[in-house]
This record gives C-alpha cells, sequence and structure tokens, in this order.
C-alpha cells in the first residue's frame, strides 16, 4: 500500500523485460508502482489504483496506447508519459493529440524517464498553486486563463494537455521574447540535456496545430517566441 508521501505510478509495457526493468528503477525512486501489460488491464489499474501519473506504451495487444490514453483522460485527467519505438514526428503528434503529456523514445535511458516523471508531477503541483492566481494573458487572438488552465484562440477553446500549456504560459510571459530550447527544456520539464531539445520541438508544432501556425515564431538554431500582435 502506497504512504501518503508516496506517489503512484501506472506502468503499462507489454515487453515484460522493458516492464520489470521500469517498475525496479521507480521502486527504487520512492514510488509505488503498478503494471499492466495490456489496454484493458491498464484501464482496469487505473479505475482502482488511481495512479499519480501513467507510463503508457504506445504499441500495446488488444487496445493500443491512443485509446488507452483517450478513456483514462475522459474518465479522470492524469499526466501521461507515452513511451514509443515510432519516434515519427506524425505518431508524436497524434499521442500528444490524444492526452498524453510527454512522450519519450525507446531505447530510453532510466535516468531521462525518471526526471520526466518528476517533471510531469512538478507541473501538476505548480497548476495547483496557479489556480489560485486570477490572470487572464492576452497576446494577439490567443486568450489564457491560468487560474482555470484554459485556452482561446478568437473566443474559440482549445484543447491543451498540462505540457502544452505550461509551454504556452511560458512563452506568453515574455511576448516577442526568443527562448533557447535547452532554456524551455529547464523551464518545462526540469532537465536540459541538448539530445532532448526534439520534445520541445514536438510540442511547438502540437501548439501551432492547435492555436495556428503562425501563434510561434521559429528562430533557426536557436529557438521558439510567441509572436507579438
Amino acid at each position: 500500500m502506497a504512504t501518503p508521501q508516496q506517489r503512484r505510478v501506472l506502468v503499462v509495457e507489454d515487453d515484460e523485460t522493458i516492464a520489470n526493468a521500469v517498475r525496479l528503477r521507480l521502486a527504487a525512486e520512492g514510488f509505488d508502482v503498478r503494471v499492466a501489460s495490456d489496454g484493458e488491464e491498464a484501464l482496469a489499474a487505473y479505475a482502482k489504483a488511481e495512479p499519480d501519473v501513467v507510463v503508457l506504451d504506445r504499441l500495446l495487444p488488444g487496445l493500443d496506447g491512443l485509446e488507452v490514453c483517450r478513456r483514462m483522460q475522459a474518465a479522470r485527467p492524469v499526466p501521461v508519459l507515452m513511451l514509443t519505438a515510432l519516434g515519427e514526428e506524425t505518431d508524436v503528434l497524434v499521442g500528444l493529440g490524444v492526452g498524453a503529456d510527454d512522450y519519450i523514445t525507446k531505447p530510453f535511458s532510466m535516468r531521462e524517464l525518471v526526471a520526466r516523471i518528476h517533471a510531469l508531477l512538478r507541473r501538476v503541483e505548480r497548476a495547483s498553486l496557479l489556480a489560485h492566481e486570477d490572470t487572464v494573458i492576452r497576446v494577439g487572438e490567443v486568450e489564457i486563463n491560468t487560474a482555470e488552465r484554459r485556452v482561446f484562440v478568437r473566443g474559440v477553446e482549445a484543447q491543451l494537455t498540462r505540457t502544452e500549456f505550461d509551454l504556452l504560459r511560458r512563452l506568453a510571459e515574455r511576448p516577442g521574447q526568443v527562448f533557447e530550447r535547452e532554456r524551455l527544456l529547464s523551464d518545462i520539464w526540469g532537465f536540459s540535456e541538448a539530445a532532448a531539445t526534439r520534445t520541445v520541438d514536438s510540442h511547438v508544432r502540437a501548439l501551432r496545430r492547435k492555436l495556428g501556425p503562425e501563434v510561434v515564431r521559429t528562430v533557426h538554431g536557436v529557438g521558439y517566441a510567441l509572436v507579438r500582435p
């Protein structure tokens, strides 16, 4: 049974070797870990265990990871870190589009996996604190309600994941300023390894798809800026 201090993680992975390795490492880090090997088992474990974060394989027997993610988010929103062996941009964007907060491509290091889980949990805590703020940020046609964590473009609500919202909010703090990829990685994900900057790129592409291609400007070789009206 998890103690009040422990965070509960549900690991959904059909490869037994990977699942056991992840379970052992996360347990060693102090997490209460539950493991499921397919989609149906994952949904049952999710309903019973009410995890704080889910590590979800994209390719599962039966229900795939995308459908599992959709159903989990519909039942009770939860941070989801998706594992993918595909690594294609389209696949990543589809995963982010159904509610995954972050992704990591196989093969991955356990250190990076743990860092990303901690980053997801920190963002949940930060969102809880920001919920007490009553701030609306407007940049051009984009309106960001930080208390309710809602975003509107030309009056129409855009459905963003936690990570997408935090990235947009960070850019909106200084419209027009260019943020280096490494800085965004550090501010939002909690680590700053140059090899992981593709994560930032993928989330920016997801933002553009949801908010419009003109909202975030690329400064090649440097980073990104929210376009000032």
